[in-house]
């Protein structure tokens, strides 16, 4: 499965959130290098189901936390209702203990999967003190 658009985006800690406009659902990877503020993580997780990841993997630093965040952001948009297929999120966390980066990037590539939707963009954002754009997209690239 190839996805055909392929969009980085650095944010150091806690920085304000850009508007990500209109896009058509998309999968996220949220590589978490540095610790942040557990209110920030929770509006990211927020601004991330509200711009259209239908399904989101987080890898690095706090990654169930990551987790618990997008699944309760993707409940709380459907007013904790049932949730429609095509709203559905669905989410992995991957430890880096476990699991590197490129095993990641490649499951992104090859096996992640909506149930209803095409998710045919991937936004990678990569939250850290300094961005490593293309160091990342080749590790991408190459998975």
């Amino acid at each position: 499965m190839q996805r055909t658009t392929i969009t980085y985006l650095h944010l150091p800690p806690d920085a304000d959130l850009p508007d990500l406009g209109s896009r058509p659902p998309f999968l996220a990877i949220v590589l978490a290098e540095d610790e942040v503020a557990e209110m920030w993580l929770w509006d990211v997780a927020r601004w991330l189901v509200a711009s259209g990841a239908r399904y989101v993997q987080a890898w690095g630093k706090d990654a169930e936390a990551w987790l618990d965040a997008v699944d309760d952001a993707a409940l709380e948009a459907v007013d904790y209702e049932d949730v429609p297929d095509e709203n559905r999120v669905l989410s992995a966390a991957h430890d880096p203990a476990d699991e590197d980066i490129e095993e990641v990037f490649w499951f992104a590539k090859h096996r992640a999967a909506h149930p209803v939707l095409p998710l045919d963009a991937v936004l990678i954002v990569h939250i850290a003190q300094a961005p490593r754009k293309e160091e990342i997209e080749t590790a991408y690239a190459d998975a």
